[in-house]
Formats: C-alpha cells, structure tokens, sequence
C-alpha cells in the first residue's frame, strides 16, 4: 500500500489534493452574564418577561460578547498529518468546524477559508471536508464492512475508484508488476458496479479492520468490537467517501495511548498514501503519539502560538526563552508554557530574570519568527487556482444518484 502514490507517479496519475489556508478568522459567541438562580415558575416567568423587553430594546440584554478565535491565520498542507494543540477552552473545536465549513451560523464570523483558493460557497464543503467528533454513533446491528458500505453507499465513493481502476490500466499497459498489497483491489477495481466494495476493504485493510471486519460494531445492549476499534470505524466512515480533508475532534477521548497511537498510525499511512489532509486535535497526547505527526498547530487563548514543523516547535520557545526538560513531554511542555501557572519552571535565562510573557507577546513573536514570517509571506501570494485537480473539490451537493437510492429496495424485495 504504500508504492500507491509512487505508483501513481510512475504511470503519470496526479493524485487530487487539497490545501487549506484560512486568514484573519475572528469568532465571537454570545453568552449571559450573571445566574438565572435555579429553575422555577417565578424565574421562568421572570426570564420571559426580560427577553420580551430584551427583544422590544426597553430593557437592556445580559448577553455578552465572547471571543473564541483572535485573528488566526495560517496554512494546511495536503500528505502532512497536523496536530492540533491547546489547552481546555482555547478554541480548538470551533477553529476545526470552521475549517470544515460546520461553524454554528449563530456565531459571528469573520475571515476567509479556502480550499485550493476557492472560497466555500464555490464548492460543497460538506462533500469536500469531514468533521469527526468525539462521539462514535454507529447502528449496532451492523458489522463493521457492512457499516463502511453503508456510509459508502450514502456518501459515494468520490474519485477512488477511477484512481485505482485507471492506476491498474496504465499499470498493466506500462508492464508494472502491482504491489501485492493492493494487486487484489486493482482487479476489483476494473469490475463495473464493485465501486462501493472496492473502496470498502481498501479502507479496512488501511485501518487494520480485516480482523474484526464481519464483527457486529455494537452498543450497549449488544456486544461488539472494541473501543479502539469503533474509533477506527468512525474514521473509516469518513474515508470511504469523497472527502479528502480530514478534521478530527478529540479522537482519543476515552482510550488508552496503546490504542490512540494506533489509531494516529492508521491515519498517517492512510493520509500519506492517499494524499489526504487531515488535522487532529488530541487533548494529551503520548511522546510516541506525538512523534508521528508532521506539523504542530499550537492555540491559546483563541490565538496561534506556533504553526509549523514538529521538529522545530522547541526552536522557538528556546528563541522565547523557555526550554522543555529532558523528561518532560512535548505536548505537556507546549500546554503549559502558556498558562500563568506553569510557565516558570521552564524559564531558562538564568542571566534575565522570569517575567510571566502572555498569549498575546507569543503570537506576535511568532509572526516576526522566520516561520511565521514564511507563512505569512504565503498567505500573501493568492493560490494558483490552475494547479487543483478538477476532483479535488466536490461541487455536486448529492452523491448518489435518485436511481442509486432504489437498488437497495429492489434487491431487498427480491430476496424476500
């Protein structure tokens, strides 16, 4: 599986990618002030009554304004897997949403997002990007090929199986001889009608699904796969369709690092292999967790500390004057370093004395740093609109055709 790209690069097949760059976005909620009390007929009444005159602009309003993005800008490169870093509240949730084009309208916003230089409203985001949440919601009954197919059936299949049907045809005219991994998939692929199929095991044979693959998911009243294994599931819904940006929201609530390290390793071969985009927020993750990614993405107080190289993050806070210690996690290190409360025991001018240098002075010094510098510079040349793959982007708001939709019914009345 991992000769599919130089595959694809040695019969002349160009894999669609999407970049992601997004500037300026300023996000603000609104939220009361003050306690309703507890509930009651009195404080309900009371309630109405103050939103009533609230609404006829007679008696002034307890909402008040939130900040929850500051000015963030920055840029996501496609076949790099990027971690989202932050401390509770800092913002990450809202940013990946807004990424994915899923921001709650009820929020004031401002900025631009683009894929590939295209602004949202000249594609289907909801098509071309996927949101993964947390929470694994699965119909138990089904197993896990059987849940995948399904999600394939609903989504459509986007563009991989016209890669992997044409990488077999240029292959065989080129007398390659294909990696075995996928010579299966190949054959597969150039059977009309096995789209769905196709795409399906090759997701589960990424995600290290086979051994578990007509196993019934489950839920609380039915016995199932595992955890780590439903959250491989819930990943694997969202490869086998169209979209080819990955933002994925806490994905290790709940499990063991044993388990999330194998989750992020699937991801990585599945992003590196298929050229996809993904960004990943993980609360704590483990060193070893924290060594597969390629970018670190570092937010505080809604405002970016650091975009860039995993391997240069700790570069910059030495240049800020604060050194993470020999047997201190990485990712433990750049969520403390911001907080008031942990960020002096990592000083390390001795000759200077410690002043406590707020969210704020980091993000200002990282635009002045030369990555910073570097992605600004990017963002001021406007992407070249020319260099996207026609498939990159999905602008059909449906799938699956109406005709597609009653092959399920047909084939159900038949068996029956």
């Amino acid at each position: 599986m991992i000769f599919l790209f130089s595959l694809c690069c040695r019969v002349g097949i160009e894999i669609p990618t999407i970049e992601v760059r997004f500037e300026h976005l300023n996000i603000e909620a609104e939220a009361y002030v003050g306690s309703s009390a507890l509930p009651s007929f009195i404080n309900f009444s009371v309630s109405m009554l103050e939103g009533f005159l609230n609404y006829l602009h007679i008696f002034p309003s307890r909402k008040r304004p939130l900040t929850i993005l500051k000015d963030v800008s920055g840029v996501i490169k496609p076949s790099r897997m990027t971690l989202l870093l932050g401390p509770p509240s800092s913002g990450k949730t809202t940013l990946l949403l807004a990424l994915a084009g899923k921001l709650d309208p009820n929020l004031k916003f401002s900025g631009t997002v683009t894929y590939n230089g295209h602004e949202m409203n000249e594609f289907i985001p909801q098509r071309t990007a996927a949101y993964i949440s947390q929470h694994d919601v699965h119909i138990g009954e089904l197993t896990v090929r059987e849940t995948l197919a399904f999600s394939a059936r609903c989504q459509g299949v986007g563009t991989q199986h016209e890669l992997l049907a044409e990488l077999s045809r240029r292959e065989k005219a080129a007398n390659i001889k294909p990696d075995p991994d996928i010579d299966v998939f190949m054959k597969a692929a150039a059977t009309e009608g096995q789209e769905t199929s196709v795409v399906t095991d090759y997701i589960i044979k990424i995600l290290g699904l086979e051994i578990c693959a007509d196993i019934l998911v489950g839920n609380e009243m039915i016995r199932g796969i595992s955890g780590g294994q439903r959250k491989r599931v819930t990943t694997g819904e969202m490869l086998v369709g169209p979209a080819k940006a990955l933002f994925m929201d806490e994905i290790s609530t709940g499990l063991d690092s044993s388990t999330t390290f194998q989750i992020v390793n699937s991801l990585k071969q599945s992003i590196h292999i298929l050229n996809g985009t993904a960004v990943i927020s993980l609360l704590q993750p483990a060193p070893e967790t924290y060594g597969l990614f390629d970018d670190i993405i570092l937010l505080s107080d809604g405002q970016i500390v650091y975009q860039g190289p995993r391997e240069q993050v700790l570069g910059f806070f030495e240049h800020m004057g604060f050194k993470c210690p020999e047997r201190k996690g990485v990712a433990d290190f750049l969520q403390e370093v911001t907080s008031r409360k942990d960020q002096k025991q990592y000083w390390a001018r001795r000759d200077q004395p410690y002043r406590f240098v707020t969210v704020q002075e980091f993000s200002e010094a990282f635009q002045s740093y030369e990555l910073g510098r570097r992605i600004g510079d990017e963002l001021s040349t406007p992407f070249d609109k020319s260099k996207s793959h026609p498939a990159a982007l999905s602008t059909k708001k449906y799938g699956v055709g109406k005709m597609e939709w009653l092959k399920p019914a047909s084939q159900e009345s038949t068996c029956s």
